[in-house]
Parts: C-alpha cells; sequence; structure tokens
C-alpha cells in the first residue's frame, strides 16, 4: 500500500515540492551561510519524494542554534514552503483517494517551517530498540 500511495503522491504533488525544497537547497548553498540550511532542504525534499514508510521524529540532544535557525529559515523559505504544503493539501482533500496524501502534506507543514532538529526515520525504525535508530 506504500508504494501506491508514493506513486501517486508523487505524480500528484510530491514532485513539485521535492523541486521546491531543491531550489530553497541551492539558494541556501549560494549564500555560504546558510548551508546548513541546505542540507536540511535536501532532507526534506527526499522526504517528500517518497514519504509513506517514513517519518520525522526529533533528533536525539539538545540544538542551541536550531531554534535561532529555524526562525531565520521560517523568513527565508518556511512560510512558502508551507504554504506549498496547505493548498496542495487542500487540493488534495477534495478527493477521498487524496485524503491520505492531504494528510502527508499536513503533516509536513511543521517539518517545512521548522527543518533544523529534525531527523526523517522509516516507519519500522520505531518499533525497534532505541539503540537501533543510529
Amino acid at each position: 500500500m506504500r508504494l501506491v500511495l508514493n506513486v501517486i503522491w508523487l505524480i500528484f504533488g510530491g514532485l513539485w515540492l521535492a523541486l521546491g525544497y531543491l531550489v530553497a537547497a541551492l539558494i541556501c548553498f549560494v549564500l555560504i551561510v546558510t548551508i546548513p540550511f541546505g542540507f536540511a532542504a535536501l532532507r526534506i525534499a527526499s522526504y517528500a519524494l517518497w514519504p509513506f514508510g517514513r517519518t520525522i521524529v526529533d533528533k536525539p540532544g539538545t540544538h542551541p542554534g536550531a531554534l535561532i535557525g529555524n526562525i531565520i529559515w521560517i523568513i527565508l523559505f518556511g512560510v512558502w514552503l508551507a504554504i506549498g504544503h496547505l493548498v496542495s493539501g487542500v487540493a488534495m482533500a477534495i478527493t477521498i483517494v487524496g485524503i491520505p496524501l492531504a494528510l502527508a502534506n499536513f503533516k509536513l507543514i511543521p517539518v517545512s517551517l521548522m527543518p533544523l532538529g529534525k531527523d526523517i526515520v522509516p516507519v519500522d525504525a520505531l518499533s525497534a530498540p532505541a539503540g537501533a535508530l543510529r
């Protein structure tokens, strides 16, 4: 079922959303100071291409710079990417088949606003023992 949902997702919005994250990553890499944001954008772009079967979790440990970085990210890219997910999610929610896709879009909104300090893991890894994630 994950494969079917991922293929439908890719065709009806995942590719365009991932391209948005790739553009954000390229801009971040050009600005040099925002290179860590670029890596976060690439991580989310891969998730935006193929979201089903993976989930987003907080990275273990404290991240003092993540809050400041997330505020800068929201101003530069986060709002626009979140609007993209919101518009895409509403459009997908119009049909019954699109409801799981819309929920995946809505699940990506918080990450599109605050990507630093987050990690993408397979859903199967969540049921594994705590030390098996790394």
